[in-house]
C-alpha cells in the first residue's frame, strides 16, 4: 500500500537540539583555514545559524510541501518523493542521490524535469537507512535497493523507466541495469563503477592510466571518511549521533569540498538548505545507518564480474569539481555510451549545482525515447 507521508514534527526532539547546540564544547584549531579539515569560522557561522535562526517547524512545513509518499516491501518502510507531470505520456524516471545528501539535493530540479519537454514522472526514493525510510536490521547486505526499488517503481505502475542517479545513486543505477535488464529504458550516471577488467581486454589508455592515478591520488588526500565509513562505520557514528556540532562538522566538510562552488560553498548552498539536510540526519538519528551503507556495499555486497556490460542506452555526465572525472573509454569498457559529456560547471551535486544542465541532459534520454523509441533490454 502507498500512503501519502509527512514529516513529523518532535518538539522534545527540537528542544534538545537546542540544548546542545548551546552547550557545544569546541576543539582547539590551529588552522584558520580548510587545510586540516573544516573551519572554525565557518562552522561557527553555521552553528550559529542552525541555533538562532533556523526554524524546523516552518521548514517542516515548507518541506511537506513536497509529494512525500510511505510504502513497505518485504517488510522495510520505504520514504520516497513522486512529482508527477501533467504532460501526456512522460518519461518515468528512477532518480537517487548519494551520501551525505538527501532528497534535498533535488529539489531545484524535480521541477525542471516535470514541466519541460520532453517531461517526466520523478521518482525520488530514500535509501534504506537514510532519513524517513526504515533502518535495515537484517545482515549481510539486509535491504537492497538495486531489488527494492524496481518494486517501488512497479507499485506505482511504472514496469520500464530511466534509471538516473549521482554518487551511490549512479552505482545503484548502473546494479539496476545489470540485474533488472527487462526494466531500464535507459541510465544516466554521473559516476563510473568499478569493475574488473578482463585478461583479453585492450590495454589501458593513457587517460584511463590518468584517471586510475588521480583516484589513488583522490583517496590519499579525501578518501579518509570513506576508508573509517567502510572499515569502522559504528565508532565513528556514536560520536556523530550524539553530538549536532560533530555532524556538522563531518558533512559540510564533504559540501565544501565536493561542490563546485570556488571555495565559497554559501555562493551555492544556502545556510538554510543545508541546514535541511543536516536536521533531516539528526531528526531520524540515521547518519550511523547511512555510513553503515558503504561498509556493506565494500565488504557484503557482491563485487561486478568481469563479463559485467550494460547493454541500456547509457548516458555519462562529468562534472568538473567531482570526485574524479572517468574518460569515455573507460565508461565504454561497462556501458553501451551513447553521450558522454564534460560540462563547464558542477560538482558532485550537480541537481542543485547546475540543475538546468543535469536536467537538460536527462531530457536527451527522453527525446530519444519519444523519437526512436527505447526499450528495455531483454
Amino acid at each position: 500500500m502507498i500512503e501519502p507521508f509527512q514529516i513529523p514534527y518532535d518538539a522534545e526532539q527540537v528542544a534538545d537540539l537546542q540544548v546542545r547546540l548551546a552547550r557545544t564544547r569546541w576543539a582547539d584549531a590551529v588552522s584558520e583555514d580548510w587545510t586540516m579539515g573544516t573551519e572554525r569560522s565557518f562552522l561557527s557561522r553555521f552553528i550559529d545559524f542552525w541555533h538562532n535562526s533556523y526554524n524546523w517547524a516552518e521548514r517542516r512545513d515548507y518541506l511537506n510541501g513536497l509529494p512525500h509518499f510511505h510504502t513497505t516491501i518485504d517488510g522495510l518502510g520505504l520514504h520516497f518523493l513522486h512529482f508527477r507531470s501533467e504532460t501526456t505520456r512522460p518519461t518515468p524516471l528512477l532518480l537517487m542521490n548519494g551520501w551525505p545528501s538527501s532528497f534535498i539535493e533535488f529539489q531545484r530540479l524535480a521541477p525542471m524535469l516535470t514541466a519541460g519537454s520532453p517531461a517526466f514522472d520523478v521518482v525520488i526514493p530514500t535509501m534504506p537507512g537514510f532519513g524517513y525510510s526504515d533502518r535495515p536490521t537484517r545482515r549481510p547486505y539486509g535491504a537492497d535497493p538495486v531489488e527494492l526499488y524496481p518494486r517501488l517503481m512497479a507499485l506505482l505502475g511504472y514496469e520500464n523507466f530511466v534509471v538516473a542517479g549521482t554518487d551511490i545513486g549512479s552505482g545503484l543505477a548502473t546494479r539496476i541495469a545489470l540485474r533488472h535488464p527487462q526494466h531500464a529504458l535507459a541510465v544516466h550516471v554521473s559516476a563510473i563503477a568499478p569493475k574488473p577488467l578482463p585478461a583479453n581486454d585492450p590495454p589501458l589508455t593513457r587517460p584511463e592510466m590518468e584517471y586510475d592515478a588521480r583516484l589513488l591520488a583522490w583517496g590519499r588526500e579525501d578518501g579518509g571518511y570513506q576508508a573509517i565509513q567502510s572499515s569502522r562505520p559504528q565508532t565513528l557514528a556514536f560520536g556523530l549521533a550524539d553530538s549536532p556540532v560533530g555532524l556538522a562538522s563531518w558533512i559540510l566538510e564533504k559540501f565544501r569540498a565536493w561542490t563546485d562552488c570556488g571555495d565559497d560553498l554559501l555562493s551555492i548552498w544556502p545556510l538554510e538548505a543545508l541546514a535541511d539536510n543536516l536536521t533531516i540526519y539528526w531528526m531520524t538519528n540515521t547518519i550511523g545507518s547511512s555510513i553503515r551503507y558503504y561498509y556493506e556495499a565494500t565488504r557484503l555486497r557482491p563485487p561486478l564480474r568481469e563479463d559485467d556490460f550494460v547493454h541500456a542506452p547509457t548516458t555519462v555526465a562529468m562534472w568538473p569539481h567531482d570526485l574524479a572525472l572517468a574518460p569515455r573509454e573507460r565508461a565504454e569498457r561497462l556501458y553501451n555510451v551513447q553521450s558522454y559529456t564534460v560540462f563547464p560547471r558542477g560538482g558532485h551535486f550537480p541537481a542543485w549545482e547546475a540543475p538546468e544542465l543535469y536536467a537538460d541532459d536527462l531530457r536527451k534520454l527522453a527525446k530519444q525515447h519519444e523519437t526512436v523509441g527505447l526499450k528495455p533490454q531483454p
